[in-house]
């Protein structure tokens, strides 16, 4: 089937989207055809203001758009707890729990061997240049618990616990509203493992 070539083009564009597909691909390009002007403009104007004003944060490596970002600019945060997290997303779901008033530190990834992903490709130097001498008690490890994540996990706490700081790690476990029997075994053993008193 022919399609006009810029038609074509979107597709092959939304087609580099992680998890998207050609089927995908040709449903959000006729989509994007479908709706008004107005709102696929606006998509794309989004994209280009995310693209021109959206960057690192100095400090924390998270996203934002003045440097330093929110959180490392706000005073009553507790600068001397960081959580390490991977990705500028996880930030945000930290936040969104409303439970944690530390700092961040923003990997950038995990150790992955067969991606050929070392802690030198990651922010873990950085990470540890930070630490020393500026007086941190606590860092919260708070990698995804994946075979990647754990061996970040492992290798950080190797790392900073010479410095003298704590290292703690995000417990492991049964998600609310669960049930025992559904559970996977993994997940399972590390609810055993981190139980807690009643």
């Amino acid at each position: 089937m022919h399609q006009p070539p810029s038609l074509e083009l979107l597709i092959q564009e939304l087609r580099k989207l992680p998890g998207v597909g050609i089927k995908t691909a040709r449903r959000l390009a006729f989509y994007l055809f479908k709706i008004p002007k107005e709102e696929a403009l606006a998509l794309s104007s989004a994209i280009r203001a995310v693209r021109e004003s959206v960057r690192e944060c100095s400090l924390c490596h998270n996203l934002t758009e003045q440097d330093p970002c929110r959180i490392c600019r706000d005073p009553t945060r507790d600068s001397l707890t960081i959580c390490v997290v991977e990705e500028p997303a996880d930030v945000l779901a930290i936040e969104e729990s409303g439970t944690y008033r530390g700092r961040y530190w923003v990997l950038g990834g995990v150790i992955s061997p067969l991606d050929a992903v070392g802690p030198e490709a990651l922010r873990i130097p950085e990470l540890l240049a930070e630490l020393n001498g500026r007086g941190v008690r606590e860092v919260i490890v708070a990698t995804n618990p994946t075979s990647q994540g754990e061996a970040t996990a492992l290798y950080l706490s190797g790392q900073i616990r010479p410095l003298g700081v704590r290292v703690t790690r995000l417990a492991l476990g049964l998600p609310m509203g669960s049930a025992v029997e559904h559970t996977d075994g993994v997940t399972l053993g590390k609810a055993l493992e981190g139980r807690t008193e009643l």
